[in-house]
């Protein structure tokens, strides 16, 4: 059975050029080895609706990938919740819900985003049910483009804000909602980003032995994806000239 990788958080955008090509680096020359690649949230910074394609070469490099034969699983972020049927046809991409079931070596394995699971910052969690209604989605992608950029744009600037005032702890995710919603899934592997701090986390779920597996943000010039073949789990990193993967 071939490769499945899985990466997420790379927040691509146009200030980035390096991450960028990094990221188109990385479909060329790694993924096409993959069966699969799930990108599991905020694989953009920010995305204010499909008619607007900040990074033409993104989508053009995900196309090739596809076309290749490699099957690329989009997960939406807190980021870029607004990617759409447009793009996924655009890209050959298929988008998966939060959270997403999956079977691996007939081993259910729950694959998520991660902020759902940061029960302990409220503020957040409502403002996460409040954008993802379909009516606000909806108001707001019938807005002009300048009005959603300058929306974005204040929405970036008040979100790092309020990060910078909240507790490291409140930000990460709460063990009780993992352990529910490992067990509302019935697996006891759970895979996601989000919170942006990679590590393997051991764990009990009803006397058995659980695995909960965070993935790492991309910075400009490393990417770390998480490779799984034929009963297999490694972490593989992803640098500027490729050194370190293992093919």
């Amino acid at each position: 059975m071939g490769e499945t990788l899985f990466i997420s958080d790379l927040h691509l955008s146009p200030q980035r050029p390096a991450l960028i090509q990094l990221f188109i680096d990385f479909l060329e020359q790694r993924a096409p080895a993959a069966t699969q690649l799930f990108v599991l949230g905020d694989l953009f910074d920010a995305w204010i609706g499909d008619d607007d394609d900040p990074l033409p070469e993104v989508r053009a490099a995900l196309k090739r990938l596809t076309d290749r034969g490699t099957r690329c699983s989009i997960m939406h972020g807190n980021r870029d919740f607004l990617l759409g049927r447009r793009f996924a046809w655009a890209t050959g991409c298929h988008l998966i819900r939060d959270p997403c079931l999956i079977q691996l070596d007939d081993e259910p394995t729950l694959l998520m985003h991660g902020d759902l699971l940061c029960t302990d910052d409220l503020a957040y969690q409502r403002f996460r049910r409040r954008v993802r209604n379909p009516i606000v989605q909806r108001l707001f992608l019938w807005s002009p483009l300048s009005k959603r950029r300058r929306i974005a744009a204040s929405y970036r600037q008040r979100s790092g804000e309020a990060m910078a005032q909240k507790p490291d702890a409140i930000m990460d995710v709460n063990s009780a909602a993992v352990s529910r919603l490992m067990r509302r899934a019935g697996v006891r592997r759970l895979i996601h980003g989000h919170t942006h701090r990679p590590q393997d986390h051991a764990l009990e779920l009803d006397g058995l032995p659980a695995l909960r597996q965070v993935l790492c943000d991309w910075t400009d010039d490393r990417g770390e994806l998480l490779v799984h073949q034929a009963g297999t789990w490694r972490r593989e990193p992803w640098t500027a000239n490729g050194a370190g993967c293992t093919r």
